[in-house]
């Protein structure tokens, strides 16, 4: 049974979303358990079918606001985010999911499960949708800035990561850049860009431009989490926006709405590309335990699908594959 501990209480719309997220997830998968960590009262307004799902009390939590994680954390005060970690770290669960400030969600990682012995840096790592399938993008908001030597060795961990998630052989690895050819960027990226070349456990594919990454033949896609995230969130108000477009061309005229009828199938599976909700959630890279960072502002099939992601992950034994293979062989 995997076991899956879920902060209730994170997130713009908690603890409902967690809630019915976690019901439908129990209803889709028999071989999985979840603990709400969060304000029991609260999430009992929501919690009609308590079949595999127990409560772990606690009245504290982040709120979006949170500006000082690590003083909340070392205060040892009860919050319902670290209680989920220190279930993970005591081998009660076996993967924490939050949708909780990201700052306070990488803190509390660094400071809860701490970081595999061996990793210099960990990474936020959400699954992006493109015509060649699910693409790991990194760092995607953990650390604003990043050393070669820190990118290289993400690029290495993604590496084994794709090859158990997206089932790669040999996973092609691209780094973001304003340009294809190998002199352009900052002084970082050129750096990066010889590091990752001479590096025989990557399959560095070379630079590659944010407006090639929806057709590129590249299978991770990594640079500073500054970079990453601002592509990430360009991404995201493209697709809204491109999603409004339609809606308003659609609604434009009567033969439009027409067509829309006959192409409804069709509309639903565009839309479902462009969702957020689908990918679930972000990969916390580089922890002791699996960490999933859902959206802020997730819905309840965005924590259905995170939580569908945990398990996916869980099953994939990612961590301790990672451990053996980076953990025993890397410089502290």
């Amino acid at each position: 049974m995997i076991r899956i501990a879920l902060d209730a209480m994170g997130g713009d719309f908690a603890p409902k979303v967690n809630v019915l997220g976690a019901m439908a997830a129990i209803k889709k998968y028999n071989d999985i358990e979840i603990t709400l960590f969060g304000d029991e009262n609260k999430i009992k307004e929501y919690l009609t079918d308590s079949t595999r799902i127990k409560v772990v009390h606690t009245d504290k939590y982040f709120d979006m606001g949170e500006h000082d994680a690590v003083k909340a954390i070392r205060s040892k005060e009860p919050y319902s985010m670290v209680l989920a970690m220190q279930a993970c770290k005591n081998g009660e669960c076996d993967c924490t999911i939050s949708a909780g400030p990201t700052q306070v969600v990488v803190v509390a990682g660094h400071m809860v499960l701490k970081k595999i012995k061996g990793m210099h840096r960990i990474a936020l790592a959400p699954f992006i949708p493109t015509a060649g399938g699910n693409k790991i993008l990194l760092d995607s908001g953990a650390n604003v800035e990043l050393r070669p030597e820190h990118i290289c060795q993400l690029a290495y961990y993604a590496t084994i990561m794709a090859k158990e998630t997206l089932n790669k052989e040999n996973p092609k690895v691209g780094l973001i850049n304003i340009g294809t050819e190998d002199g352009k960027g900052r002084e970082v990226d050129k750096e990066t860009y010889q590091m990752l070349k001479e590096d025989p456990r990557i399959n560095f594919v070379g630079n590659i431009e944010p407006k090639e990454m929806f057709f590129a033949d590249c299978d991770i896609f990594i640079n500073d989490g500054f970079t990453c995230n601002i592509l990430l969130k360009t991404l995201e108000g493209t697709a809204k926006y491109m999603g409004a477009c339609l809606k308003k061309e659609i609604k434009s005229s009567f033969r439009s709405k027409i067509g829309a009828l006959f192409m409804k199938k069709s509309l639903k599976r565009f839309k479902k590309v462009f969702d957020a909700s689908e990918a679930g959630g972000a990969m916390l890279c580089g922890l002791t335990s699996l960490v999933i960072k859902a959206h802020g502002n997730s819905d309840e099939t965005a924590i259905c699908n995170a939580i569908r992601q945990a398990k996916t992950l869980v099953e994939s034994k990612l961590v301790e594959r990672i451990s053996q293979e980076l953990g025993d062989n890397s410089e502290e």
